[in-house]
């Protein structure tokens, strides 16, 4: 269900939670109450802390280089531009059989003409004050991490020289046989070999078993599937444009949409570890101080220069070694 955001002081009884999930699962938060009890002083990223992600679209592929001039191949995302608006449109929090909470944002983003949206949808984003959105995607946040309904979230939500996961459907491949799905080695190409070089071969045994065992690889449907890229180094931001340059490759075709996040090994599990160690200058990664929490915004984006990119730590690979 969705709850009036902030949160109270005092939670109510489980019993009170469990009627309100039951009869009303969509409560969206309300945005004068939001602003009206902000806190005097901003809250500040703790290695405890999940924030939310950002709904960007995969622009291509190009080449940057380090001020050490090493060539990094980086994808291109995208976070708002014209029609990209990508807003918070809700603030969820419900209780589980287990008695836990589960605390989660919603973010839509790329508006929509709002005589394409069911009348459902169009009721809950203007309860949320936002236009229409074409994708719709919940991130499950901390407590202390939900943000006020209706913020516009920024490509400055990611700081270089961080590291994020990208979660975005594969390129459809459609039906492929063993050779390209599996990787088989496939028959001999000339001698002794007739009509079949690309064949997967035996499938199984003989009268015992007789049947083929689940899992067996074999020809089918490659691709398509949802797909999550771990540990994908932040190289530059553009604040201008909205531009996010991640070092590697991102799943998906070019202008399709794609989920960011920080990332759940090098920055959220390794931040914990090294804080509970008593490490806190590796709590994270060389270089970066902090972190916009709950979230980097439009706003906070005009504030800052247009590039803000990330120097290069490693030694320069033009430098002889002694």
């Amino acid at each position: 269900m969705l709850r009036i955001w902030p949160l109270a002081a005092e939670s109510p009884p489980l019993a009170a939670f469990v009627r309100r999930i039951s009869f009303s699962r969509t409560t969206l938060a309300s945005p004068k109450a939001s602003t009206s009890a902000n806190p005097a002083t901003p809250p500040k990223w703790s290695p405890n802390s999940i924030r939310t992600g950002v709904i960007a679209r995969k622009r291509g592929m190009t080449v940057l280089w380090s001020d050490q001039g090493e060539r990094l191949p980086v994808t291109v995302l995208q976070a708002i531009l014209s029609l990209e608006h990508c807003q918070v449109t809700a603030n969820i929090q419900t209780v589980r059989r287990d008695r836990t909470e589960y605390h989660a944002v919603q973010v839509g983003a790329s508006d929509r003409p709002a005589k394409t949206e069911s009348n459902q949808m169009l009721g809950h984003f203007n309860k949320a004050r936002v236009p229409p959105k074409r994708i719709v995607r919940e991130f499950p946040v901390t407590p202390d991490a939900h943000v006020p309904v209706g913020t516009t979230l920024s490509a400055l939500h990611f700081v270089p020289g961080q590291f994020v996961d990208v979660v975005a459907n594969g390129i459809g491949k459609g039906f492929a046989g063993g050779m390209k799905r599996w990787n088989f080695r496939g028959g001999a190409a000339s001698h002794g070999a007739s009509v079949s070089h690309r064949a997967i071969g035996s499938t199984g045994q003989h009268q015992d078993p007789g049947r083929v065992f689940p899992g067996k690889k074999m020809p089918g449907r490659l691709g398509g599937k949802r797909i999550t890229t771990q540990n994908l180094a932040v190289v530059r931001i553009d604040t201008r444009l909205d531009l996010i340059f991640v070092k590697g490759a991102v799943p998906g075709v070019d202008d399709a949409h794609v989920l960011v996040t920080d990332a759940k090994k090098t920055m959220v599990a390794l931040g914990r570890h090294n804080q509970a160690k008593g490490l806190y200058e590796k709590v994270l990664p060389k270089g970066v101080d902090d972190l916009p929490f709950p979230a980097g915004t439009a706003k906070l984006a005009k504030t800052l220069p247009s590039i803000v990119e990330a120097p290069a730590y490693r030694r320069s690979p033009f430098i002889p070694q002694e």
